[in-house]
């Protein structure tokens, strides 16, 4: 019988790309995740949200913004053409994952897991402007954007992870694995309470009035502090414990990401203090995705088991593959 073979599954079986390439795709998909996050703050915070009213062309009649429709719509236009470079980004890294010898198809799968959220987020967006900016939509946009940044951030580490050594294993504790998961939970919560902060807040996206949530600006703003000083403790009470138990790289991780939280609070403590100047608000939702990243990156180096082709395995590891990629590869030939 006939065998049905994808394009990929035929490119696949005639060309190989080397993992280098899987690790710079990886790299340009994270990078652009980011930066949509930062796009949609300038977007945002420059009443851009309407500068293009129709989607996905950006008037009735023109895909491109005309120049009588002025620098909004260049601003907002400029934001959907990001999404173009993040498919592009997201392509590669579905190549790459494919074209690998063997297929990880751990890889594969979240690599196409951004390929859907790429496409749900878009279809957010464009929802947000059929709407009005209706701030519950938008607040889920927003929120489209860090689970895609979440799915390209695991697949970054996915690609880079090393074998873990049953000593490095050894100092990972109880404890630290619940804190760990405690202040990913916590950050979570902390981000969504953002989206309530921003959809309560003088920035609509608009120029024009848009409708606001029914919070009062005030109380959730101090909810949301309130959860980031939380976050700022349990991240503290992590770092102790792991730097009790000699365990060094997530020791890093761990701080490296309590420095993100203290330069999130201070920026948002100011902005919260100076009447929400425009610039400062954009650099708090860069933060915003960048302590997303950084908790994910503490729950994997404290948590090393959640991905199954994870093994102890002796401390030196070739530099050139990906010891992760090795690891899967040599599980799959022993099964």
């Amino acid at each position: 019988m006939a065998t049905f073979t994808t394009p990929l599954g035929w490119l696949a079986d005639r060309y190989t790309l080397s993992p280098r390439w899987l690790r710079w795709a990886t790299t340009a998909s994270l990078v652009v995740s980011i930066l949509i996050v930062l796009g949609g703050g300038i977007v945002r915070v420059t009443g851009s949200g309407l500068g293009c009213p129709t989607w996905p062309t950006c008037d009735a009649g023109s895909v491109a913004p005309t120049p009588a429709m002025g620098i909004h719509a260049i601003i907002e236009f400029s934001n959907r053409m990001l999404t173009t470079v993040l498919c592009l980004a997201v392509a590669l890294v579905i190549i790459a994952a494919r074209l690998q010898k063997p297929r990880v198809r751990s890889i594969t799968r979240l690599a196409w897991s951004q390929f859907w959220l790429v496409v749900a987020n878009a279809i957010a967006g464009g929802i947000s402007v059929w709407t009005g900016l209706n701030p519950y939509v938008v607040a889920f946009h927003f929120l489209m954007a860090m689970a895609l940044l979440t799915t390209a951030t695991l697949t970054w580490h996915r690609v880079r992870e090393r074998p873990v050594t049953s000593a490095a294993l050894a100092r990972i504790t109880a404890p630290a694995r619940t804190l760990s998961w405690t202040l990913t939970a916590l950050t979570a919560v902390l981000i969504v309470a953002g989206t309530l902060v921003s959809g309560s807040g003088p920035h609509s996206g608009d120029s024009a009035d848009v409708p606001r949530m029914g919070f009062d600006w005030i109380d959730i703003t101090i909810v949301h502090a309130s959860l980031g000083v939380a976050t700022l403790i349990v991240a503290v009470a992590l770092a102790f414990v792991l730097w009790r138990s000699r365990a060094r790289l997530p020791l890093l991780r761990t701080l490296v990401f309590l420095g993100v939280v203290l330069v999130q609070g201070i920026v948002g403590t100011v902005q919260a203090l100076t009447a929400l100047p425009e610039l400062l608000v954009a650099i708090h939702l860069l933060f915003a995705a960048l302590v997303l990243v950084g908790v994910l990156r503490v729950l994997l180096d404290v948590n090393p088991g959640l991905f199954p082709s994870v093994h102890t395995a002796p401390a030196e590891s070739d530099s050139t593959t990906s010891p992760a990629l090795k690891a899967e590869s040599l599980a799959g030939r022993a099964g």
